[in-house]
């Protein structure tokens, strides 16, 4: 048994796959295994990775089946005590495991999160955000542990990335939350429904992890994939239900789950436009016909409210426009 498994997902990662698997087998912390996962990956990922010959390297090789699938199925082979993830684009500082692995140990955390800065591929530049940088935990946060309770007027302005957080694995896999799979930002419904089972929690107030940010990052560009944010917020949404969370956070989750949509319908590329309309008004139908639609109806603001209604009286985008 050893104290940390750290899962890479790599898909068509040749230009970047090195520095990230370097980055884990020179920490300056020993005592891990790093399970790297291509997901099918067209380019030569896997024969850059198969280059390192390292006993703590655990290599999973499968067709593509998306992030989520990879994710959970490290999981499962998982031998750590703590786990931790890294995307095959991205990086970590030298002693991102030794002061993560510190800090969790020692205040015997569920889930310990850590800053991480965006490194800018075209510029070289890197670049601090109020998300990744935790800046809605003030002084009182700091050197302690707290509960989730603790976060409930901010619990939607916290980053969801798996990759800046170190968690217990036992408390992970007991929890039985995994990643949804099939879909794009399979990393928020999964972030939610941890974090508020989880009742010890602390920050580190240190840049552990690099987030590139190039053309080919998911996020880059607003395009097809984000007609996957409705999904994504029908099953953050099915969740909070299921675990009975839903009446402590209604408010807040009733406005995240629109306004993911809302703005990416404004933002994606034309092609998509229809199609992601067509999406958000099924999801809204089957909102109507819910016992929560007096929910959306009582608690949303004006411009998402606006905008919940107008799709419901759309019968598709063209028509959308016209109101």
């Amino acid at each position: 048994m050893m104290k940390i498994s750290v899962i890479l997902i790599a898909y068509n990662e040749e230009k970047y796959i090195k520095k990230a698997i370097k980055s884990v087998l020179n920490q300056t912390f020993n005592d891990f295994e790093l399970i790297i996962v291509d997901d099918g990956s067209s380019d030569n990922t896997l024969n850059i990775i198969k280059e390192f010959d390292d006993p703590r390297i655990v290599l999973i090789s499968h067709d593509n089946i998306g992030p989520g699938a990879s994710r959970n199925k490290a999981i499962n082979i998982a031998k750590g005590d703590y786990l931790m993830f890294i995307d095959g684009d991205d990086w970590y500082s030298q002693d991102a495991l030794e002061i993560a692995y510190e800090q969790s140990s020692s205040k015997n955390t569920d889930i310990t999160i850590f800053q991480a800065i965006n490194y800018d591929d075209s510029t070289g530049f890197t670049n601090k955000n109020d998300w990744f940088n935790l800046s809605n935990f003030d002084e009182s946060f700091e050197d302690r542990v707290f509960s989730p309770e603790d976060t409930h007027d901010f619990l939607f302005d916290l980053s969801v990335s798996p990759c800046q957080k170190i968690y217990n694995a036992s408390f992970l896999k007991d929890s039985n939350v995994l990643f949804p799979e099939g879909i794009y930002f399979e990393d928020m419904p999964f972030f939610f429904e941890l974090y508020l089972k989880a009742s010890r929690i602390s920050i580190i107030k240190k840049y552990l992890y690099f987030r590139r940010k190039h053309v080919g990052s998911i996020t880059h560009a607003v395009d097809c994939k984000f007609l996957d944010t409705v999904p994504a917020g029908q099953e953050l949404f099915r969740r909070f239900v299921k675990n009975d969370f839903y009446e402590d956070y209604k408010f807040d989750l009733i406005a995240f789950k629109i306004n993911g949509p809302r703005i990416a319908l404004n933002l994606i590329e034309d092609k998509c436009k229809s199609i992601l309309f067509d999406l958000i008004r099924k999801d809204y139908l089957k909102i109507k016909d819910s016992p929560y639609y007096q929910d959306f109806l009582d608690n949303l603001g004006p411009v998402k409210k606006n905008f919940f209604l107008n799709v419901l009286k759309s019968k598709n985008y063209d028509d959308f426009l016209l109101k």
